[in-house]
């Protein structure tokens, strides 16, 4: 099988490389105008059906732009293991396509019922508990994933609504041990992160002062981006969240705000370049909207690459 290459990146990347999320209300006008993105992402498990309309759409799409396949199902951090169906299905469609990546969330949503012979399967991505052992868990299932798909994956972090509280391991150091000892890559989603750090402020008790705990999240956040080295970062997530009261959601129904731009930035800072993605799957706006959102990206990998040259000069 003849694997397209990875998307290139790095400090001094000549042509920024910017995708979208590809879903059903943009596929016909994509096809129809071809808008100058470098990759277009899906959710793999929405074509896993072998023929029909959805995978022809896709083999479409495949014609024109590099596609990146983001799954939501693998349960990687399933003491359970992989399920193999999925895997086999996966697997077909890897090869089918031929993605520039794969990707799926350091998470699980597999374990035993007690009195019955299938596991329970939770339909939602819920946070495993940062532990050395949780640790060994993931790391097994993600090289059985990269076995069968003959390739790395990237594991992209989770946007958590809880913590456990026998974690032993920082997020940010258990994802690095995970891509050192498997070779896997990260897909680092930056709008998680700073939900996530809202979240942890909601939970010890807002300040009173809203900038003051603004700054507290933005700094939270450049430690945990500070953390990962810049070898293991393939892919970089973008969208919007909503604030609902005493929780922050990632909700993927908004542009990009300030802050996430501006941790943006710190991100390809110390990564590079790095090919990164708008993703909008709620509220789902004109084409045009999410095409002006990756044209922002695209001007901020530009400054940081004319920033390192400078300084390189």
């Amino acid at each position: 099988m003849l694997l397209t290459a990875p998307l290139a990146h790095g400090p001094a990347c000549d042509t920024p490389v910017v995708g979208i999320g590809w879903r059903h209300p943009h596929y016909a006008e994509l096809l129809h105008t071809r808008p100058a993105l470098g990759f277009i992402e899906v959710h793999s498990e929405n074509f896993f059906a072998p023929g029909g309309a959805a995978l022809a759409v896709l083999r479409q799409g495949r014609e024109h732009y590099p596609v990146s396949l983001h799954g939501v199902g693998l349960s990687l951090g399933s003491a359970l293991g992989v399920d193999e169906q999925h895997l086999s299905q996966l697997a077909r469609l890897v090869q089918e396509i031929e993605p520039v990546h794969v990707s799926d969330h350091a998470s699980f949503a597999r374990a035993p019922l007690p009195g019955h012979a299938q596991p329970i399967h939770a339909a939602d991505l819920l946070p495993v508990a940062c532990t050395h052992e949780a640790l060994t868990v993931m790391c097994a299932n993600v090289q059985r994933v990269q076995e069968r798909l003959q390739r790395p994956i990237a594991v992209e972090n989770l946007s958590a609504y809880l913590e456990w509280a026998h974690a032993d391991l920082p997020e940010a150091e258990f994802l690095a041990a995970l891509a050192q000892r498997t070779g896997c890559q990260l897909l680092v989603d930056v709008n998680n992160l700073y939900v996530n750090a809202q979240n942890t402020r909601l939970r010890s008790g807002p300040s009173g002062d809203a900038d003051a705990d603004r700054a507290a999240a933005l700094a939270q956040c450049r430690a945990w981006i500070n953390t990962l080295p810049a070898a293991s970062v393939a892919e970089l997530h973008l969208a919007g969240h909503a604030h609902l009261g005493n929780i922050v959601i990632d909700d993927h129904g908004s542009r990009v705000c300030p802050e996430v731009w501006t941790l943006y930035q710190h991100a390809i800072s110390r990564w590079g370049a790095v090919p990164t993605l708008i993703e909008w799957d709620t509220d789902v706006p004109p084409l045009s909207v999410l095409l002006d959102e990756a044209a922002q990206a695209r001007h901020w990998m530009m400054q940081c690459s004319r920033a390192t040259l400078g300084a390189a000069s």
